[in-house]
């Protein structure tokens, strides 16, 4: 039986991330400016290329240009495989109604609602790549066409905090080829100004049907337990270490040990401290690599009910940075329990590859535990 899947590509999703900006809502220009680059094609290329792979008979009704096309075609698909659906309005300036535009077309076969006409009506599944936003601009679409038709997201935003998402590119494009059944999800965005300025404000958006499968991810958690005694014997040790540069990532594990150094962190962003001061406060990632040293260290903490050391919240932290440095993960034993696994998504196979294994988590003032990263 032939599965027909939906595929919009968000281009500009996840391009605020490395260079600082935490989210691209309203940002462009801005990081455009700081010098970002889009990363959600090359995401898209690899999750089609991993559905592909999966020998199921698939028929792709895909958005024009970069908003699937391209990425399809580059994944291997021949144009006798691809239905386009329609074009985005401005190819060089994308936006959410084109997001939107795509749904109503791979359901009804229409823009504005109409009853099913042509070839690119009636998919099986709505593949979407980018993050919060985009993962809104589909719900919000499919609640309005009152359809069930199932949505997977393929991860390229920055926050990510909805439970839609499968955990990688390729585990969406698996997941994509085989599931068999769908449960209902939560869709989730933050307000990214508030976010910007360290204030996490989730709002549940929608509730939409999404593939069952084990490599979904869950929803974020804000908070994960006690810290005080973590943070008092991190923040002592990085204190010894002259001539150390400390990369210290996001959330509130890492905010409480850049507060026992002494100086108001970035709670979201990305700070780089040398020997008792602040070189650069909520920095991008060209800002980590010009402040590295010769011993560099970053310390993470995995992401509530996720597990996700890198790749959600910390794009900053890129592999480039990643590479020059050691690693070294800190969480509270409460967070780890319902966390049960570690998980990177760095856009850098081969580094995710070196990464995964077994890690010793620093969880007290002396205690450590091993946790697998998948």
């Amino acid at each position: 039986m032939t599965r027909r899947v939906g595929v919009v590509v968000n281009p500009i999703a996840g391009m605020g991330g490395r260079v600082g900006l935490k989210g691209t809502d309203n940002k462009v220009e801005e990081a455009r400016r700081r010098g970002a680059e889009p990363r959600a094609s090359d995401r898209a290329t690899e999750a089609l290329e991993h559905l592909r792979r999966q020998g199921a008979d698939i028929e792709l009704v895909v958005w024009g240009g970069r908003m699937g096309e391209e990425p399809a075609l580059d994944a291997g698909f021949d144009p006798s495989e691809l239905t386009v659906a329609g074009q985005p309005a401005d190819p060089e300036e994308t936006g959410a109604e084109d997001t939107r535009a795509a749904t109503r077309a791979f359901v009804t076969g229409g823009v504005s609602g109409d009853a099913p006409d042509g070839d690119a009506a009636g998919v099986d599944l709505v593949l979407f790549v980018g993050g919060d936003g985009t993962a809104v601009d589909v719900a919000e679409t499919l609640d309005e066409l009152d359809s069930d038709t199932p949505m997977l997201g393929v991860p390229a935003g920055v926050k990510v905090y909805s439970s839609v998402f499968a955990v990688t590119p390729r585990a969406a494009g698996r997941l994509a080829a085989t599931f068999d059944r769908v449960e209902t999800r939560e869709v989730n965005d933050i307000d990214e100004d508030a976010y910007r300025g360290g204030d996490v404000r989730t709002d549940l958006k929608a509730l939409a049907n999404v593939p069952v499968g084990e490599e979904l991810q869950s929803s974020k958690q804000i908070g994960g337990g006690s810290v005080e005694a973590l943070a008092q014997a991190v923040a002592a040790e990085i204190r010894e270490g002259e001539g150390t540069t400390y990369v210290l990532g996001p959330g509130s594990t890492v905010d409480a040990i850049k507060t026992e150094l002494g100086f108001d962190g970035s709670p979201l962003g990305v700070d780089v401290w040398r020997d008792g001061e602040v070189l650069v406060r909520d920095a991008g990632e060209s800002d980590i690599l010009e402040n590295l040293g010769e011993e560099n260290v970053i310390v993470v903490s995995p992401i509530g009910g996720q597990g996700f050391v890198f790749g959600r919240g910390n794009p900053q932290i890129s592999p480039p940075v990643i590479r020059q440095c050691e690693v070294t993960v800190v969480a509270s034993s409460r967070k780890l329990d319902e966390t049960g696994v570690l998980r990177v998504d760095t856009g850098d196979t081969d580094l995710d590859e070196e990464l995964r294994g077994w890690q010793r988590v620093r969880v007290g003032k002396f205690e450590r535990r091993l946790m697998e990263v998948v």
